[in-house]
């Protein structure tokens, strides 16, 4: 009892903790000494060496072990009460030898909070459903101490969590439990595992704790309905997109899960059957891919309505619109429509007048539907928009006919897509014709020339007109304006044929009497009312060689053989005779040329071919025949010429003539020369021929023009022509038809011939006068008169 008493749980606890605050740690326990029980026996140490002492022990003998020698209890393993068994006492038996001496001896284990509160399993599971309603109780394994007593368990903590709490209760043994608690209701979407910490503490001093942790697993219901990323969904989408072209795929959720979560994809009832036909749905993966082509021009815009159920138990589900934007294509062409259109308009339409309205359109959208429309080039027409896709053509300018008779007018419509579509459309316009335009003439004059002797009714010209209108408003009618010519009226002399314009004569012109007529003609056309203009005709009467010459000198009375003498002393280059032809033809065919037709000793007498004088080449001699026979031609210029012939017999006499002065007459004496004689006069007269040559010469030299002279002329032969009473040079030629105031003077015989001027359309008249100056006559020409048709 006193032993037992000694290691009361105080004691112990004392020499215990002793212990520990001596820095013996429990690791180092073995060796340590639990008592001596020699001093606490009553043992005497001197004979205890001695003495056997042999330490039996009922239980746990290997824990403690005696020394023989001092008689300490030694620990001799750590002691762990825990181990020991259930009672917590070590009982042994200490045997003394000489004498034999018996002790019954236990130790009591005092039992420290060595041992922290240890759960069976690390880790609780729990599996609860999100259904579950608050308050629902869960039970969970309890925690063990080793320790007993304060020792033991005496509460337990659960981690924070809004969702359980713990309940604890004491067993029947006292042991303590925890049950889990859930507070408020559990949502597997919003956490699917709630990861709790149980902790176990013991009452302990210091107080010793263990933990398990808590995995709950909040079990699925299908309380969630599946949902979709967006509640409508709005796609552009191309038209002609290919057949399986994938044009959004679908996504839905579903917070649940396993199969309810699953998905299947569906179109609601709300979905248009062409909407159906034009799009596929998968029920898998949610995939909306074409069908059908598309057209934008059917079809714009496609509303469906895709509903996603989930597969659990009484399945859920959710819905969005798919709103199908169909974007335009530019694949159709613009299109032109003609809403009016005349194709035959007058030419004198107004400007500002409506000619075609047309309407285009584009099936089109966008810039693909926006059209540009014009006009070909270079027409007078003006493009005006009138309304919303609607055109009207306007005349710009005066429009004429006769210019441009129809337009190909091309309407082009092009759309602003890329590339740019276009449609185009070609009207032809037919100008109506209106009269308004006169007959024109080509030329402003017609200057027509008409060969004389004509044949009556012979066509002169075709005077035409043009007029570039059009059917009646073309047909023109010729009309010769009256106009009186001496009492004469145009349409006696001209006719004309009222349809072509051709122009006749209606009689035979002479040149001689009628040279010309100057008249209007006028073309009138067929309008209403009628238009007309007129051109000047002037006819020119041509001459035709259709008059012979008519030689008026030298004169003769009968026939056409002239008889002249001359005196055989005649100087060379003496004028024996001048032929002078007239010719009532123009100047052209009134040409007149001389020649010698037969000359009798072509060494002596010489023609000059315009004027007609006949001169001595050189003296007579005598040699020379005493007659001379000279035939001479006037021919005209015509084609083919006419001609008339004079012939001139020169007698050659021993005759002198004295030369005469201030217009006296004086008489010829008439001597026999011997041949002697014949040389010296023949001499003496060349060289006062060259003397007067000489002197002639100079006087014309310084004068320049022939004066009248009082002065005889040196031959009797000498020709004096006047024009208007002026008396010219005897070399003068007048081609002048008429021969006005012409004069004409012989002077070897006394007489003036005068052609007196007329009236025009009468005779010429040609006659010979006696002079008044009083000259000798060498023949008995009588005076005569030469009328001239």
């Amino acid at each position: 009892e006193l032993y037992h008493r000694r290691f009361h749980p105080g004691l112990q606890r004392c020499l215990l903790v002793q212990l520990v605050s001596s820095g013996d740690q429990e690791r180092k326990a073995k060796g340590s000494v639990v008592a001596n029980l020699a001093t606490d026996l009553g043992l005497d140490l001197k004979t205890l060496g001695r003495r056997k002492i042999r330490l039996d022990t009922l239980s746990n003998k290997k824990y403690l072990d005696i020394n023989k020698e001092s008689g300490e209890l030694v620990i001799f393993e750590r002691i762990d009460r825990e181990n020991i068994s259930m009672t917590c006492f070590i009982k042994m038996e200490v045997t003394l030898e000489n004498p034999v001496r018996i002790f019954n001896i236990e130790i009591e284990i005092v039992d420290i909070n060595d041992n922290a509160p240890q759960f069976r399993r690390d880790t609780i599971h729990l599996d609860i459903s999100e259904s579950t309603s608050a308050g629902e109780r869960f039970s969970l394994s309890n925690a063990v101490d080793p320790d007993i007593g304060t020792n033991s368990i005496k509460t337990y903590y659960l981690s924070e969590s809004e969702h359980f709490d713990i309940k604890i209760q004491t067993g029947r043994d006292g042991s303590k439990f925890a049950d889990l608690i859930l507070t408020q209701a559990l949502d597997r979407e919003a956490q699917a595992i709630h990861n709790l910490i149980l902790t176990a503490v013991d009452g302990g001093v210091p107080a010793r704790s263990g933990t398990a942790s808590i995995i709950v697993r909040v079990l699925d219901t299908n309380d969630n309905a599946p949902k979709f990323d967006r509640e409508s969904y709005s796609i552009n989408l191309m038209e002609n997109s290919p057949i399986g072209f994938l044009v959004v795929k679908l996504n839905a959720t579903d917070l649940d899960e396993g199969s309810n979560s699953d998905i299947v994809y569906s179109f609601s009832l709300y979905t248009s059957e062409k909407t159906q036909e034009t799009f596929t749905l998968n029920a898998e993966n949610g995939e909306i891919r074409v069908k059908e082509m598309i057209n934008y021009e059917d079809f714009r815009i496609y509303d469906m309505e895709v509903i996603a159920t989930d597969k659990g138990v009484n399945g859920l589900s959710g819905q969005c619109k798919v709103t199908i934007l169909i974007t335009d294509m530019n694949d159709n062409h613009p299109e032109i429509s003609i809403k009016s259109f005349s194709s035959q308009v007058k030419e004198n339409v107004a400007v500002g007048t409506v000619i075609v309205v047309i309407s285009v359109s584009d099936k089109d959208s966008g810039k693909n539907g926006q059209l540009d429309v014009h006009i070909s080039d270079k027409l007078p027409f003006t493009l005006k928009e009138s309304s919303d896709s609607y055109y009207e053509l306007l005349v710009s300018e005066p429009l004429d006919r006769e210019k441009v008779p129809e337009y190909d007018i091309t309407f082009t419509v092009t759309d602003r897509g890329t590339p740019p579509l276009s449609d185009n459309e070609t009207l032809t316009l037919e100008l109506l014709d209106v009269n308004d335009n006169i007959p024109q003439f080509p030329q402003s004059h017609y200057t027509i020339q008409v060969i004389e002797n004509n044949a009556p009714g012979a066509l002169l010209s075709s005077v035409t007109a043009h007029d570039p209108d059009l059917h009646e408003n073309q047909y023109l009618v010729y009309f010769i304006i009256e106009k009186e010519i001496v009492n004469t009226s145009m349409s006696m002399l001209f006719s004309i044929n009222p349809e072509n314009g051709n122009l006749y004569a209606l009689k035979t012109f002479d040149y001689e009497i009628e040279k010309e007529f100057l008249f209007h003609i006028e073309a009138r056309d067929s309008g209403v009312p009628p238009l007309s203009s007129n051109v000047t005709v002037h006819i020119i009467i041509m001459d035709q060689n259709d008059n012979t010459p008519v030689i008026v000198s030298p004169w003769r009375a009968h026939g056409s053989v002239v008889e002249e003498k001359i005196p055989r002393s005649t100087d060379k280059g003496t004028l024996i005779a001048k032929v002078i032809a007239i010719d009532t033809d123009s100047v052209h065919n009134s040409r007149i040329t001389y020649q010698f037709l037969q000359n009798t000793d072509a060494t002596l007498f010489s023609l000059d071919q315009y004027n007609g004088e006949i001169r001595t080449m050189r003296m007579f001699s005598y040699r020379d025949s005493r007659h001379q026979r000279l035939v001479v031609v006037a021919k005209d210029n015509g084609e083919p010429a006419l001609s008339a012939t004079v012939t001139i017999k020169l007698s050659t006499v021993e005759t002198a003539l004295k030369t005469y002065a201030d217009m006296t007459e004086v008489p010829l004496e008439y001597d026999i020369f011997s041949d002697l004689n014949l040389y010296l006069v023949i001499g003496l007269g060349s060289v006062s021929f060259l003397l007067l040559i000489t002197i002639l010469v100079t006087i014309v030299l310084k004068c320049q023009k022939p004066k009248p002279s009082k002065v005889a002329p040196p031959c009797r032969n000498s020709v004096i022509s006047e024009r208007n009473s002026t008396i010219a040079d005897s070399t003068l030629v007048s081609n002048d038809a008429y021969w006005y105031s012409l004069f004409l003077a012989e002077t070897r015989k006394g007489k003036l011939v005068v052609r007196q001027p007329v009236p025009k359309g009468a005779r010429y008249i040609v006659s010979s006068i006696p002079r008044s100056t009083g000259l000798t006559e060498t023949s008995d020409s009588a005076a005569s008169t030469l009328q001239v048709g």
